[in-house]
C-alpha cells in the first residue's frame, strides 16, 4: 500500500504536517522514560522522544511495535513528536535522577529530520545537564547529533553510538533509504569523538560489504576505539519499509549468508580486535 492510496495514519484529534516523504504528527503520551528489556535490560531507563522514524531501514525491529498494520506497513513514512516530553521530564526535578544509565533511543533516532525544527532531544539534553546527574548512551544514525556536542560535555558522563552497516552506497541506499550515507556519519562521529565524548561505531546489523579490509581501515582511521557488531539475520527480516525485492536480490548477489558473515567478521576483528558482539556489546559502557 503506497502513502498517497492508504488512509490517514493518525487520528483526527492529531496535529498533523509534513516533512519531506514523512507524515508528522505530535503527541502527548502520559510518560517519556521507560524500563528496558531484551538488549537494553541492564539500563535503568529507554528514552524514545520520538515514535516512528524517517530514516525507514528495511530491517528494523521497531517497526513491529507500531499498533496497526498500517503503520507497519508504512515505517519510514510517519514519525510522532512527544511534545510533551520536556515536561514529563520536569516531573522528575523533584527527585533528580543521580547515576542512572539513560539509553536513548530504543525504538525510534533521537535525531529524526523533524527535530532539527522542534528539538526536543535537544531540550531533553538540556534538562539532563542542568538538573540530573545521568550516565547516557546515545544511539543514532544522523549526523545533526554534532549539533549537541555543547550538551554532552555539560552532562559529562555520555557515550554516543553511530550506526555504520556497511561500506557501500548502493547496499545503503536499498536498505537504509532515507538515512544520511555512511561518509557523513563516520563524519559526525569523528567530530563527536575528537570533542573529547566517549564514542562508538555500531555494525549493527553488519549488512553486505564490499572490501572488509578496507572498511576496517576506514572505521579506525575515526580515532574511535569502541566498537559493536552483530550479524543481518536474512530469515528474521520482515523488510517492511518496501523494498524487500531489491535487498532480498543484494543479498543474494553478495551471498551474505551466516559463512559469509563469519569471513567479514574475522576480517574486520583482525584490525579492530576488542569489537564487542550483540547484546554483550551493548552493556552500559559508562
Amino acid at each position: 500500500m503506497q502513502m498517497k492510496d492508504q488512509l490517514d495514519l493518525f487520528g483526527d484529534e492529531e496535529k498533523k504536517t509534513k516533512l519531506g516523504h514523512s507524515e508528522i504528527a505530535y503527541k502527548t503520551p502520559s510518560s517519556i522514560l521507560t524500563k528496558p528489556s531484551g538488549f537494553m535490560e541492564s539500563y535503568d531507563y529507554s528514552l524514545n522522544p520520538y515514535s516512528g522514524c524517517s530514516f525507514g531501514c528495511t530491517y528494523c525491529y521497531a517497526a513491529f511495535f507500531s499498533r496497526n498494520k498500517e503503520k507497519m506497513d508504512n515505517w519510514g513514512h510517519w514519525v510522532e513528536v512527544k511534545e510533551n516530553a520536556l515536561a514529563m521530564l520536569k516531573k522528575k526535578r523533584k527527585k533528580p535522577l543521580i547515576d542512572k544509565i539513560v539509553y536513548m533511543s530504543s525504538v525510534t533516532d533521537p535525531y529524526q529530520p523533524i527535530e532539527r525544527t522542534v528539538e526536543i532531544t535537544r531540550q531533553l539534553l538540556k534538562e539532563f545537564a542542568d538538573f540530573h546527574q545521568i550516565r547516557l548512551v546515545v544511539q543514532t544514525r544522523s549526523s545533526l547529533v554534532t549539533r549537541d556536542i555543547d550538551l554532552f560535555k555539560r552532562i559529562g558522563r555520555v557515550q554516543v553510538n553511530m550506526t555504520v552497516t556497511t561500506d557501500d552506497e548502493t547496499v545503503r541506499k536499498v536498505f537504509e533509504p532515507f538515512c544520511p550515507s555512511n561518509k557523513a556519519r563516520l563524519k559526525a562521529i569523528k567530530e563527536v569523538n575528537d570533542a573529547g565524548i566517549q564514542s562508538c561505531i555500531t555494525l549493527t546489523p553488519l549488512l553486505p560489504v564490499r572490501n572488509a579490509k578496507d572498511f576496517a581501515l576506514e572505521l579506525k582511521e575515526t580515532g574511535i576505539k569502541n566498537f559493536i557488531i552483530q550479524p543481518f539475520h536474512r530469515t528474521k527480516g520482515k523488510f517492511v519499509a518496501g523494498t524487500r525485492e531489491k535487498a532480498l536480490k543484494i543479498l543474494d548477489d553478495y551471498n551474505w549468508n551466516d559463512t559469509r558473515y563469519q569471513e567479514v567478521f574475522d576480517i574486520i576483528k583482525q584490525e579492530i580486535p576488542n569489537i564487542g558482539v550483540g547484546k554483550q556489546g551493548f552493556a552500559p559502557p559508562l
